[in-house]
């Protein structure tokens, strides 16, 4: 049985009460409007905020009024978490575009018991459109700069004028947020996730839980990577194929580890600590595989390199060889890297970013991306490079000339060659 609290003043409230009874819904709680925004800003102004928080909490169904005083980020936000849809009760075309900008239901004061209980069914996905791009960051045990590259590939990508997404699915060392000094309490990516389950996911509802990075909108991570269970593989896949149709570019932070333990668990169906990781891979349509360039960053990028091909099948994978330097590697470490990576791993094709610390230390105090802080260092230098030869957007060409059609400057990228 559904369950169902109502936040809607005078006799509506009370009306929308008993339609809801009679559709047989269990009506825990009938408030003011306001009263749950209040109490999800602060549940410690009295016990009747308390008790409201609970009752949400046991909820499937918050009906509330939609006006700026009863639904606020922070209300959508709580329900987010105790997983409580909203239905917000509408009078005007006003009342409307503030459900959608929230990216709930909205319903007329009069609407019938079935569509408040019933969600509009969502509309057939167009094949003919254009779908996004995921480009999956992975790189082997340790620091070899997975969080770094992501965050500069995304602002890169952005630079042409296309809609790029940063996702943190990165289920053991999650940094995207910290890295970039965004807030890592929102919603974020593990609420993308639940919601493609339901199957309530939309671009709207993506736009509303991402946060803003410059050019780049940011699906965050976890706040707490105990939290690990709410990225199963099957919602990753889920929330990854919406963020298609909502991105161009869609830049996937992951962690190292691809390990399987379906053998050393009894329980077959039970959640995986690296299936957001595995499902990430699979969903890619390109991996960017990122090595740290000293003796054991290579050493641990040969030993897992023949796993991640296990686990991608035929996906590309770019190499980019990150912290370059011969203080670890002695004379001509560029030279070292590539026959090494030529004989064990076979790859014959690879890119190189130096080691720049005052780039990244200037970023890292600022809490933004390089390419923000020293757009003319050596390091945001080698990422345009690295994505004007390896992983330039098939549409590049025609986002440019339409910029160039409304005026704007159109930024050639350098012909591609072999590094």
């Amino acid at each position: 049985m559904t369950v169902a609290v109502i936040a809607v003043d005078g006799a509506s409230g009370a009306r929308l009460a008993d339609v809801l009874r009679d559709g047989g819904v269990e009506v825990r709680l009938t408030v003011d409007a306001a009263a749950p925004a209040a109490a999800a800003v602060d549940a410690m102004r009295g016990r009747a905020a308390a008790e409201l928080l609970g009752e949400l909490a046991r909820a499937d169904l918050l009906v509330v009024t939609a006006d700026r005083r009863a639904l606020t980020a922070q209300l959508v936000e709580a329900c987010d978490r105790l997983e409580v849809r909203i239905v917000a009760v509408c009078a005007g075309t006003a009342e409307r575009r503030l459900a959608a900008m929230f990216g709930v239901d909205a319903c007329d004061a009069d609407a019938p018991v079935e569509q408040l209980l019933h969600r509009p069914a969502a509309a057939a996905p167009d094949t003919a459109l254009a779908r996004g791009r995921v480009i999956t960051v992975w790189g082997a045990a340790g620091a070899p700069g997975r969080t770094t590259v992501a965050i500069e590939l995304a602002c890169e990508l952005a630079r042409d004028g296309r809609h790029v997404a940063l996702v943190d699915a990165d289920v053991h060392a999650p940094s995207i947020a910290p890295a970039t000094g965004l807030a890592d309490e929102g919603p974020g990516f593990a609420a993308a996730c639940r919601q493609a389950e339901r199957g309530t996911l939309t671009g709207a509802e993506l736009s509303r839980i991402s946060v803003s990075l410059g050019d780049v909108d940011v699906l965050t991570g976890l706040n707490r990577p105990g939290r690990w269970p709410e990225l199963g593989h099957d919602r990753v896949v889920a929330a990854l194929e919406h963020c298609r149709g909502w991105a161009d570019d869609v830049i996937v932070d992951v962690s190292s580890s691809l390990e399987r333990d379906e053998e050393i668990v009894s329980d077959l169906e039970g959640p995986r600590r690296n299936a957001a990781t595995l499902a990430a891979l699979a969903a890619s349509d390109l991996v960017v595989a990122v090595v740290a360039a000293d003796p054991v960053g290579v050493s641990r990028f040969v030993r897992a390199h023949a796993e991640l091909r296990a686990a991608i099948g035929a996906t590309p994978v770019r190499i980019l060889v990150n912290k370059l330097r011969t203080a670890t590697l002695g004379l001509d470490a560029r030279g070292q890297v590539r026959r090494t990576l030529e004989r064990y791993c076979g790859v014959d094709e690879m890119w190189f970013l130096p080691w720049d610390a005052k780039a990244t230390d200037a970023a890292t105090l600022a809490a933004q991306p390089v390419a923000h802080v020293a757009a003319r260092s050596a390091l945001a230098a080698g990422v345009r490079r690295f994505v004007g030869e390896a992983i330039e957007p098939a549409a590049a060409e025609k986002t440019r000339a339409a910029r160039a059609g409304r005026g704007s400057v159109a930024f050639p990228r350098r012909r591609p060659r072999v590094a």
